[in-house]
């Protein structure tokens, strides 16, 4: 087990993601905010859903994930259908022209880590993802099976 000063460290490290975060979200275009681009990509990760389950691996409220879902349906990202299960539900999936633009944005966010990654080698860019996958293993990945509510302010890619 490290010593306490190594978790506080990585406390400092993981509260500074954040600007990162900002950096690359200021990359998306100005009718895409981050959590519209995480409705995207969980939509087409998934498949089609209902809202209840979409709120769920976003780990936000339901009349927030709402929001999300008529700000991105009301631009053609994605369709909106009566559940046959359940006539008082809807199902919603990833449009094409959602897919269009969510392949756009993850050509961004590729190009855009590249170039501020651009001295890293691809050793470093591997050992980073692999210990980043393994840090959401140790906390539970909360958008594989849900979670606590919290704003999630995720990018596009997949």
């Amino acid at each position: 087990m490290a010593e306490r000063s190594q978790y506080e460290e990585l406390a400092r490290q993981l509260s500074a993601i954040g600007a990162v975060k900002r950096e690359m979200a200021r990359g998306l275009p100005a009718d895409c905010p981050p959590a519209s681009a995480a409705v995207l990509m969980l939509l087409s990760k998934h498949g089609e859903m209902r809202t209840s389950r979409l709120a769920e691996l976003m780990a936000i409220d339901m009349s927030v994930t709402s929001r999300h879902v008529t700000h991105v349906a009301d631009r053609g990202w994605i369709d909106r259908h009566p559940d046959p299960q359940d006539g008082r539900s809807r199902l919603l999936r990833i449009s094409e022209s959602g897919e269009r633009f969510l392949d756009e944005l993850s050509t961004q966010t590729v190009e855009l880590l590249a170039a501020h990654l651009r001295d890293w080698n691809d050793e470093d860019v591997a050992h980073l993802n692999s210990l980043l996958s393994r840090l959401r293993t140790s906390f539970g990945d909360c958008r594989s099976r849900g979670g606590p509510p919290h704003d999630t302010t995720a990018t596009a890619s997949h």
